[in-house]
C-alpha cells in the first residue's frame, strides 16, 4: 500500500501548534495575504519552518490541488471557505481543529461547525467535554511538543516563571488578577508578547525559550479558562515543577505533590510556590515527573501519528 504524501490546505492561526504539526509527513499549504495579517501569516518568526511548509497567496488558493482541507479557525471557515475555495475544493474532505473550550457559555455552546462530513479535531479531552458538537463527528488528538536537544532543567534562579502573552490585555480569563496577587508574594517573572506592559520581560524567540525557562524554579501558570497551552507543556518537557490552577485540562495534567501544585484557592498556590523556592531538590524531583509525564503524554510521534491517522482516514 502506498503512503501518498497528502497536499493540506490550512492557516497559521498558532505559530508552534502549525510547526509541530508540520511534522506529519505531509506538505502544508498555509493561506497568506500581503504584510501577513492575523491568520494569514506565512513561514514567518523564528521557527525553523521545514521543506513541506508551503505559501499560497489568498487569491491562488483556488486554483491549487489540495487532498484536503484543515480550518483552524471559525473566521477562515464561515468567510474563507465561501470566497477562497472553489466548489470542487469546498467538497474535498474536511477537518477543523479546535484550539479552545466554548468562550460564550462554558456547556451549552453549538460548535458553529455543523457538519456530519466535517471532522472535528479538539486538542484536549476537556474541549471535547465542554463543546455541544451537535451533528459533527469528533475526535481528540491531544498536543504534541518537539524538544531541542540538549536543554537540561536547572533551576538555579530561586523564581517562578509566567509565559503568556497579551496578559495584560486579556485580563481575567487569562488570570491577570492572580499573576498580580502572586508577583505580590512571591519572586516571577512574566515572559511573552506585551508582557513588558506588567513589568514583565518581553518576548523570548521560540527557538531560545527552552534554554530561557530552564533556569527558573518553577512555572507558574495563572489561566483560569483557556486550552492547554504549549508553554505548560513545553516547560513539564524541560523539567520544571507546574504550579497552576486546577482549571480546565490541567486538572488532569497537574498531580499535586508529584509533577506540581494544582489548586484553586490561590493561597495554596502562594504556599507550594514558596516551597518550591525553598527546596530546590524537591523542585527538582516534581520537575523529573513533569518531565516524564510530558514525554508520555505529549510525544510528537504520537502527535504525528494521530494527526497522520486523521488526515488520511477523511481522504481515504
Amino acid at each position: 500500500m502506498s503512503r501518498k504524501r497528502l497536499r493540506v490546505l490550512t492557516w497559521h492561526v498558532h505559530g508552534n501548534y502549525l510547526y509541530y504539526l508540520s511534522q506529519a509527513p505531509h506538505d502544508f499549504y498555509i493561506v497568506t495575504k500581503p504584510q501577513h495579517p492575523p491568520g494569514y501569516a506565512g513561514r514567518v518568526g523564528h521557527l525553523p519552518w521545514g521543506d513541506n511548509v508551503h505559501e499560497v497567496p489568498a487569491e491562488c488558493v483556488r486554483d491549487t490541488a489540495f487532498d484536503c482541507v484543515l480550518y483552524q479557525h471559525v473566521k477562515h471557515y464561515q468567510h474563507d471557505r465561501l470566497r477562497l475555495l472553489s466548489e470542487a475544493q469546498r467538497a474535498l474532505p474536511t477537518l477543523f481543529v479546535e484550539h479552545d473550550p466554548p468562550r460564550e457559555h462554558p456547556t451549552d455552546t453549538l460548535h458553529p461547525v455543523q457538519d456530519p462530513n466535517v471532522l472535528l479535531v479538539h486538542v484536549t479531552p476537556f474541549n471535547a467535554l465542554m463543546w455541544d458538537n451537535g451533528v459533527t463527528p469528533t475526535r481528540v488528538i491531544e498536543h504534541g511538543v518537539l524538544m531541542p536537544d540538549g536543554v537540561e532543567y536547572h533551576g538555579t534562579l530561586p523564581k517562578g516563571v509566567t509565559v503568556v502573552n497579551n496578559l495584560a490585555r486579556r485580563g481575567r480569563r487569562l488570570g491577570a488578577d492572580l499573576f498580580e496577587v502572586v508577583r505580590h508574594s512571591v519572586p516571577i517573572d512574566l515572559v511573552g508578547m506585551g508582557s513588558s506592559e506588567l513589568g514583565g520581560i518581553g518576548e523570548v524567540p521560540n527557538p531560545a525559550l527552552p534554554q530561557f525557562l530552564s533556569h527558573y524554579r518553577f512555572f507558574f501558570n495563572p489561566i483560569r479558562y483557556t486550552s492547554l497551552g504549549l508553554a505548560v507543556i513545553e516547560a513539564m518537557m524541560i523539567g520544571l515543577p507546574i504550579v497552576a490552577l486546577a482549571t480546565t485540562e490541567m486538572a488532569q495534567l497537574v498531580k499535586t505533590g508529584s509533577n506540581g501544585v494544582a489548586d484553586t484557592r490561590p493561597a495554596v498556590l502562594i504556599d507550594a510556590m514558596r516551597m518550591l523556592i525553598r527546596d530546590q531538590e524537591l523542585a527538582r524531583e516534581w520537575g523529573a515527573a513533569a518531565k516524564r509525564d510530558a514525554c508520555e503524554r505529549f510525544g510528537i510521534e504520537r502527535f504525528v501519528r494521530d494527526w497522520d491517522a486523521a488526515l488520511r482516514d477523511m481522504t481515504s
